[in-house]
């Protein structure tokens, strides 16, 4: 008897194909750790963002588990003719770097991208719950301490590598920090943590930048921090940024 009892949990919880199940429940979305420039007369307000830390309550969902490939989305824009990145020469994708992530891609290029796959990009708010995993109130996902190069991709001249070459984090997920910053489905407000409702946020109704989380190749280890948030408008294309895609959970 117990033994069906597991399997029928692990059928109703058993991820969607390349994608990881983030499980719901509570969490403290927000910067926790003690930042001494935020302290100096010079450090610019935007940059407090990520405050006040607050309890959050999410449902569960799955993350894909590593940002979306350059050969994956040169499938979607030949099935679907969809414009290609700008430094994909005659449109044709880069050789040697299919399973890199893509990038050059707009908000709107990524939700695109995400409608075809039946998918989403992920709220704001779960990207931090599949950064944080289980543990709270850490810096990064493995801890307070920076990441190193087997953990992330990041602090490099170098361009993006493969995805899951680093370490998975302990939710499961490739490069959730380093290698792209990735877009998610939320509008940027800068004063959006203190307005936020405690359960499911969606991110405000209307603004003028998308909210990008997790760092990129270029970045310091700082900016990989699960609560850092950057953002740029909608239409920019830059090799620093790519995505990956969610979906709302499905008891089967």
């Amino acid at each position: 008897m117990k033994r069906a009892v597991c399997l029928l949990l692990g059928a109703a919880f058993a991820a969607e194909p390349g994608m990881v199940f983030i499980p719901g429940g509570k969490f403290t979305r927000g910067r926790t750790y003690v930042d001494t420039d935020s302290e100096a007369v010079f450090y610019p307000n935007p940059l407090k963002d990520d405050l006040p830390a607050r309890e959050l309550e999410l449902s569960p969902f799955y993350l894909d588990e590593h940002e979306v490939t350059i050969s994956e989305y040169a499938a979607f824009t030949k099935a679907t003719q969809h414009r290609t990145p700008p430094v994909w020469r005659d449109g044709r994708p880069p050789k040697g770097k299919e399973n890199h992530p893509v990038a050059e891609v707009s908000w709107d290029d990524a939700t695109a991208y995400c409608k075809w796959r039946g998918k989403r990009l992920p709220t704001e708010a779960e990207f931090e719950r599949a950064c944080r995993g289980s543990a709270e109130k850490q810096k990064y996902p493995w801890g307070d301490k920076a990441p190193v190069e087997k953990q992330a991709r990041f602090n490099t001249l170098e361009g993006p590598a493969n995805v899951c070459a680093a370490a998975k984090s302990p939710s499961g997920v490739c490069d959730i920090c380093g290698n792209v910053w990735e877009w998610t489905g939320d509008w940027y407000g800068r004063d959006y943590y203190k307005e936020a409702p405690e359960k499911d946020p969606p991110g405000p109704a209307s603004g003028i930048y998308r909210v990008l989380r997790g760092g990129s190749w270029f970045d310091a280890a700082n900016f990989l921090a699960c609560s850092y948030r950057s953002w740029a408008r909608q239409a920019e294309r830059s090799p620093t940024i790519g995505f990956r895609c969610a979906t709302n959970f499905k008891r089967r």
